[in-house]
């Protein structure tokens, strides 16, 4: 089945010229993800590529007797399953949907296939890896200096971003493995962040009511990590 230009938002398909766009389009397939899928495992291969467009994927690193942390997080601006493109066979992080929805699909061989015959593709895929790397850089950083309220709002901003909309599904367990914390510090975090109508929690969701004070509780991290994904990212829905 083949879909249509304009009902792809995924930014880094949406860059690519026509010509190479249209040829790649031949071994996509769309998919519906659901929260809490797992898309891959430390050390297994990677069969598939994901090129989100209305879900979003974090990568998480797994450390025998200690919980998952989050070190990445991918949407529509980009791809899960880029270390194929090193020449990487299997994935180094779990690949953990956290917002489920939409996604375009590739096989292996049909995305390396791809990326040899398409130089516009080869180009895309390595500038977004390299702004991959430094969200993950980014996030070491935020992980070891920054409190726990800062690295929250910088957590919740970049969801916002990558799902395109002010609420979306959350408990605070998984927020807490996310930032790699205690629950009861994310409880504490996000009961601030409500009492100055920044947030609202409900029913394991949370809506972000005051987006600029939100963004002005978050660490220098958030602006950072935004510069970051703009050549990718696709315009945002309030």
């Amino acid at each position: 089945m083949q879909v249509p230009m304009a009902a792809i938002p995924n930014a880094l398909l949406a860059a690519l010229p026509r010509p190479a766009y249209l040829k790649l389009l031949r071994g996509l397939s769309p998919v519906t993800l659901a929260f809490g899928d797992v898309l891959y495992e430390p050390g297994a291969l990677i069969r598939h590529v994901y090129f989100p467009s209305a879900c979003l994927v974090s990568l998480l690193t797994v450390v025998k007797g200690h919980q998952a942390l989050e070190v990445g997080m991918v949407g529509p601006e980009g791809m899960v399953g880029a270390p194929l493109a090193l020449g990487v066979a299997a994935s180094p992080v779990r690949a953990l949907v956290q917002g489920g929805g939409t996604s375009l699909r590739m096989t292996r061989t049909r995305f390396l296939g791809a990326l040899r015959d398409s130089l516009p593709l080869q180009r895309g895929v390595f500038a977004y890896i390299n702004a991959l790397m430094q969200q993950i850089t980014q996030t070491a950083v935020c992980n070891r200096f920054h409190v726990v309220d800062a690295r929250l709002a910088r957590w919740l901003l970049m969801t916002r971003d990558r799902v395109g909309a002010a609420e979306f599904r959350m408990t605070h367990e998984f927020l807490a493995s996310m930032l790699g914390v205690r629950r009861e510090g994310v409880s504490e975090a996000a009961a601030v962040f409500q009492r100055k109508g920044l947030i609202e929690y409900r029913r394991g969701s949370i809506v972000i009511l005051d987006h600029r004070g939100l963004e002005a509780a978050a660490c220098t991290c958030y602006a950072a990590g935004v510069n970051l994904i703009a050549p990718f990212r696709p315009a945002r829905r309030r």
